[in-house]
């Protein structure tokens, strides 16, 4: 098993449980991601400054990742476009139609024991397990 990394794995979720800790205990806001994506273009003033604070640290607590230990973040590369903005859509639109993203539900509504969050977190985990399956299992075998 050559993708296991359990020391990032482990400071990864505990840095990203603590992020989501100090957001809703100073902010009352819960770290749903695409929530506060789409709030930067849709609010203003102080609203503003921690969503554009929040994403910045997101990016560069990955870009600090990438410089100090650059063999264990691989670069994911050669995707073709029109499978990225397909992806990117039906992400963009299950956020949607699932009032929450995968932050937003698996994180912080799990945490909180949300009964609407159990049930969307169980339908992206089962789509992203038959989906791996179907690419992985069903499409090479058919081409």
């Amino acid at each position: 098993m050559q993708n296991f990394t359990p020391v990032s794995a482990l400071l990864g979720g505990a840095l990203i449980g603590l992020s989501a800790f100090i957001l809703l205990r100073f902010n009352g806001r819960i770290a749903g991601i695409s929530s506060i994506m789409s709030g930067l273009f849709t609010t203003s003033g102080p609203n503003r400054y921690w969503r554009m604070t929040f994403l910045l640290g997101l990016m560069l607590g990955a870009a600090i990742w990438q410089w100090f230990a650059p063999s264990t973040l691989p670069l994911r590369q050669n995707y073709p476009l029109p499978l990225i903005i397909v992806g990117g859509f039906l992400v963009g639109f299950g956020t949607r139609i699932g009032s929450g993203c995968t932050s937003g539900h698996g994180i912080c509504g799990l945490a909180l024991g949300s009964r609407r969050s159990i049930a969307a977190t169980l339908t992206f985990m089962g789509s992203g397990i038959v989906t791996v399956y179907i690419i992985r299992h069903v499409i090479q075998v058919l081409s």
